[in-house]
């Protein structure tokens, strides 16, 4: 059970741009509110161009919102400079869809998972920093042999349980797992959905699951808001919004089928 303490809350956030010969106004995110409570999971469910990718890049100041505020804890996002974000992205961290473009390839997955932690503590002796990545990467289920090999030598599964224990190694309070099972198997994901459900027990770890498939969304999440054309159209308890839908986008999903309805870039 999470607690009632609000971690990051987003105030009528907007991202709007142009694209294409016309310059035809593309309302990616387009006013909405959203929290995220410690220690819980909350999904984003929609289609590819629903805007909820844009949305998390907004939550965790990857890109600038058009409009709106974002609040980590009491820490309004939009003040801060560059130094007080850097040392705020040490709480909250972001996985991407497709770790084998997010991993370097030509470095060995250790030194890639070492990394955040030579970049946000600069003091810390060698042997520290072997000692917490040798932990973050057993914790996600990752061998000695497979820690020390390059991301092109590892599967797509295991080339995800390195993104996020990269993610992890700063020890966040808040992770974005933006569809961290899309181009997995069916197994594999299973496997992933697992893994992130025991990360938010035992490090208390609040997640905003970002993915398509709200059978998956089911898997992990308390709650649930349902993104289409920018905007969040419902939202709720998970298990309620699965078993009783109010919004015929929401009805689509379930039943898995595609509605170009959703895309708004």
């Amino acid at each position: 059970m999470s607690d009632e303490v609000v971690l990051l809350q987003g105030v009528s956030l907007r991202k709007h741009y142009r694209r294409g010969v016309g310059r035809a106004l593309i309302r990616a995110v387009d006013g909405v509110d959203v929290a995220i409570r410690v220690g819980e999971c909350v999904a984003l469910v929609g289609e590819s161009g629903s805007g909820k990718t844009t949305l998390g890049r907004l939550l965790v100041r990857l890109i600038e919102p058009t409009a709106g505020r974002v609040f980590f804890e009491r820490s309004d996002l939009n003040e801060l400079g560059t130094a007080e974000l850097l040392a705020l992205r040490r709480r909250m961290q972001i996985v991407f869809q497709s770790p084998s473009r997010s991993l370097d390839p030509h470095m060995r997955v250790n030194a890639q998972v070492a990394e955040p932690l030579e970049v946000h503590f600069p003091e810390l002796r060698r042997e520290e920093i072997e000692g917490r990545v040798g932990a973050v990467m057993a914790e996600v289920g990752l061998t000695a042999a497979q820690m020390a090999s390059y991301p092109h030598e590892l599967s797509g599964g295991q080339q995800q349980r390195v993104a996020i224990a990269r993610a992890l190694v700063l020890s966040p309070e808040l992770l974005v797992a933006d569809e961290p099972a899309s181009a997995l198997d069916a197994c594999t994901a299973a496997q992933i959905a697992d893994l992130l459900e025991r990360l938010q027990i035992e490090r208390r770890l609040a997640i905003l699951l970002i993915t398509h498939d709200l059978r998956f969304a089911q898997r992990l999440s308390r709650r649930t808001a349902v993104m289409c054309r920018g905007r969040i159209v419902e939202e709720g308890l998970t298990a309620a919004l699965c078993s009783d839908p109010a919004h015929p986008y929401t009805r689509l999903l379930l039943r898995g089928e595609s509605s170009r309805a959703g895309a708004s870039g």
